[in-house]
């Protein structure tokens, strides 16, 4: 055989069976256990749009930009600039959306974050990483009122490969802590429930998703993903399921994911109102679609 043909077959080879680059997002909401490497920078561009709250209209768009730096080979950190709109009419839920809006993109939260991996999945066979992080917020990203808030998260992120690279598996068990405090609005009606004292709350969130590598640098993934959350004086107050697709491009320099994400059920608090009894709508909407892009320097 000529050599220049069996060296590109060999590296065509390698192209197949290579997994994703380390830290890149194969799904949407469920995150791998890969960090940068040693003085690696990377920056993400994220925009979700939440949907349909089974009555009146909301529309929700957060955005998030993001740098990830690789301070060494298994310890990264990152910080972010969280942005959010929202467009709500003929919906108002008591203690939850006390008025129709209608706001362009605002800063809503900036947040610090670390990631340490443990072990790494192309090197261990099995990858596991932590990260912790601290969030301060302005606005509440459901109502797009004026609140603050304190909140710190930690996760464990876990991520198998298989068939030599072409199937990852990717799991996420978390915790959050939050201090909020809402700011009072004028002129809401009489008898309306909008708290202003201080409040904490405590959540959870268990994620799990495939991702399959169905052509050179394209993925198709699905994931799922639970998240609960409780109060000291009612134990659990409200739960979610979300599911869905996601498609993935994997190119030298950056990457692109979309995600398709549906509420399946979920449970707790409910509108006046609320014909869907089998889901979470007070604080969560029946729809999400994300668009994830990362960029290596």
């Amino acid at each position: 055989m000529n050599k220049n043909l069996l060296c590109g077959a060999v590296l065509a080879a390698l192209a197949l069976v290579q997994p994703a680059h380390a830290d890149e997002n194969l799904l949407g909401y469920v995150r791998g256990a890969e960090v940068l490497p040693k003085g690696a920078l990377e920056a993400y561009q994220w925009f979700t749009q939440r949907s349909d709250k089974g009555s009146g209209k909301y529309r929700a768009m957060d955005t998030k930009t993001e740098l990830e730096y690789g301070v060494t080979d298994r310890f990264q950190v990152s910080a972010e600039l969280n942005m959010m709109s929202i467009n709500t009419s003929g919906l108002i839920i008591d203690g939850y959306l006390p008025q129709e809006r209608k706001r362009g993109l605002r800063p809503q939260s900036i947040e610090v974050g670390v990631k340490y991996n443990f072990l790494s999945p192309a090197k261990d066979d099995f990858g596991l990483s932590g990260i912790a992080s601290f969030e301060y917020g302005m606005l509440d990203r459901h109502s797009g009122q004026k609140k603050k808030e304190y909140e710190i998260e930690t996760e464990l992120q876990a991520q198998k490969y298989f068939l030599e690279g072409q199937l990852t598996w990717v799991a996420n068990i978390g915790l959050r802590a939050a201090y909020e405090k809402r700011k009072a609005i004028a002129n809401l009606p009489e008898g309306f429930d909008w708290p202003t004292e201080p409040e904490m709350e405590i959540s959870t969130k268990l994620g799990t998703g495939l991702s399959y590598r169905f052509a050179p640098s394209w993925y198709v993934g699905a994931e799922l993903l639970r998240e609960s959350e409780y109060e000291t004086e009612v134990g659990l107050e409200r739960w979610s399921l979300f599911g869905g697709p996601s498609i993935h491009y994997g190119g030298p320099k950056w990457w692109g994911t979309l995600t398709l994400f549906r509420q399946i059920r979920g449970g707790g608090e409910k509108y006046e109102g609320q014909t869907q009894r089998h889901l979470h709508l007070i604080e969560k909407t029946r729809n999400e679609v994300r668009l994830k892009i990362g960029y290596n320097f």
